[in-house]
């Protein structure tokens, strides 16, 4: 098997830390987003979307979308349980997963995509569109530091999926000119707690 990825895109960078917590080895092709790789037809046969990553397995079929790459091997190598092992489990850290992709992680993209000028080569762009995600994105930095008041990880008492995905978009978040700030001190302490992971390398 092999991952087809930009190195430097949040969403391969999910993929990776999740691969990494469950000791998982991988070959990974380069795909470059900025020299439009992934509308190629040859790209497209992988992935109608056009998205990375993509998983390549070896009898020549794929597998794309994030979330679902990551679902497959965590059914593969439950342990560490970074997705849940009771049902419980499973649904909140789906809930804060989903919210913090829907309100956080998508935000922060369409505010790159429509502000950086990288994508603007390949699509029509709406800067005002993007300075909203930005302020969307902005917000939720506050949200997720009183969200983390009382709890050390994004889903509760563990360090899970949700996690990873919070963690690539305050990074991704550099980009856009949006970091933590010295007040937020519950969200910095969770970072460098994850920060501190050696999957945070990966």
């Amino acid at each position: 098997m092999k991952i087809h990825e930009m190195r430097s895109a949040p969403n391969p960078r999910r993929v990776r830390m999740f691969l990494a917590e469950k000791g998982v080895d991988m070959e990974y092709v380069q795909v470059d987003l900025a020299k439009g790789e992934h509308l190629s037809d040859s790209f497209r046969e992988k992935n109608p979307m056009a998205k990375v990553p993509v998983l390549e397995f070896d009898d020549g079929t794929y597998l794309s979308e994030t979330m679902s790459i990551c679902r497959y091997f965590d059914a593969l190598h439950p342990e560490p349980p970074i997705m849940g092992s009771t049902p419980l489990e499973r649904a909140r850290i789906d809930m804060w997963q989903r919210q913090i992709e829907f309100f956080f992680f998508v935000p922060s993209g369409m505010c790159f995509q429509h502000t950086s000028g990288v994508f603007a080569k390949f699509r029509r762009t709406f800067p005002e569109w993007g300075e909203a995600n930005r302020r969307a994105a902005g917000r939720f930095f506050d949200f997720l530091d009183g969200h983390l008041a009382d709890q050390p990880y994004m889903a509760g008492e563990a360090f899970t999926v949700a996690d990873i995905t919070a963690f690539c978009t305050v990074d991704f978040n550099k980009l856009n000119k949006l970091t933590i700030q010295p007040e937020q001190k519950n969200l910095q302490r969770w970072y460098d707690q994850v920060n501190g992971r050696p999957s945070a390398r990966a």
